[in-house]
């Protein structure tokens, strides 16, 4: 069988869906047939050309060849000759579109619809995210295959951590990380918070006392800051599933995260769960998390056992070959 996979991300960004592409492929590319499928760089403008034209036209000519297609964001063909299985790591867009810049809601409340439409199958990173898909798109839970996200080395507890005292916080900087919020609430409970992540969209703002926003780092590096940290502090207002929570747990840190979304499901009793809409609240959970780490490292440990790439890719080719001719 042979599998297109579009990997246009990898071309865009270092998280989120790109993680999601380096982690499974290595893996994936021992089950199947994979051709890799790409137009373009990172640039804005090509990003908005790589919407217009790459998708809707040169994608599906791209992939004449193949037994499926497999595009893993919601970015993808609406007619195609042959399955199309989506991936969709979230609908956060939908829930809330001011969160997002102009360009990304107005094209996801117009394509993504159609997108689950089209595809054959319908993967989502979490049992939380299946929901939300046939809450919001109405779409049948037979379409849907439930394949989580997953981590592996760099991050696991074993290895070099970094210097002082600090909590950490990854994401990018875009409105419904928290991130504001979240250096109050260090703040309040009196440590220091370290920030590693893109610059993103909406004008957050993170100075202050106690703050140090680190940019991007490598993914070792990043490895380095999980393991040195008195806790990680991932109060996101939406994830369909946080790989964060999940490298940071493999990592043996404890972690403080929000409740009633993904990272609950994905944490497990493993994390300490706050409101992510009270900084009083998020900072409780701070304090508690390092009070209780001896506790929560080895039960975080644990439950990231569960989520390996091998597993996660065995999961996807079974999906393909569902669809195989």
């Amino acid at each position: 069988m042979k599998v297109g996979i579009d990997v246009s991300p990898l071309r865009q960004t270092r998280a989120g869906t790109a993680r999601y592409l380096d982690g499974l492929l290595p893996h994936l590319t021992r089950l199947v047939d994979v051709e890799r499928l790409a137009w373009g760089g990172g640039g804005r403008l090509t990003a908005a050309v790589r919407d217009a034209w790459w998708y809707p036209v040169a994608l599906p000519r791209q992939a004449r060849n193949v037994d499926v297609l497999h595009c893993p964001s919601f970015r993808a063909p609406l007619r195609l000759r042959v399955p199309l299985v989506v991936t969709i790591h979230d609908v956060a867009v939908l829930r809330d579109p001011k969160a997002f810049n102009r360009w990304t809601a107005l094209y996801s409340y117009v394509t993504v619809p159609r997108v689950v439409r089209a595809a054959t199958r319908v993967i989502a990173v979490s049992e939380f995210t299946k929901r939300e898909l046939i809450d919001l798109l109405d779409v049948p839970e037979e379409r849907i295959r439930v394949v989580p996200n997953a981590v592996g080395p760099p991050f696991v507890a074993e290895g070099p951590r970094a210097e002082g005292e600090y909590v950490l916080a990854v994401g990018t900087l875009e409105p419904r990380k928290n991130l504001p919020r979240l250096a109050e609430a260090a703040r309040r409970a009196g440590v220091e918070l370290r920030i590693a992540g893109a610059r993103g969209w909406g004008d957050v703002q993170i100075g202050g006392d106690g703050v140090r926003f680190l940019g991007f780092v490598s993914d070792d590096e990043l490895a380095r800051l999980y393991r040195g940290a008195l806790c990680v502090a991932y109060a996101s207002l939406y994830e369909g599933f946080g790989i964060p929570v999940l490298e940071a747990l493999a990592c043996g840190a404890p972690v403080v995260t929000s409740e009633g979304t993904a990272m609950a499901e994905v944490a497990d009793g493993a994390a300490v769960l706050v409101d992510p809409r009270d900084a009083d609240a998020i900072a409780g959970g701070i304090r508690e998390a390092i009070d209780r780490r001896g506790e929560l490292a080895p039960l975080g440990q644990a439950r990231a056992r569960a989520f390996t790439w091998q597993a996660s890719a065995e999961a996807t080719a079974a999906v393909y070959r569902e669809l195989a001719p």
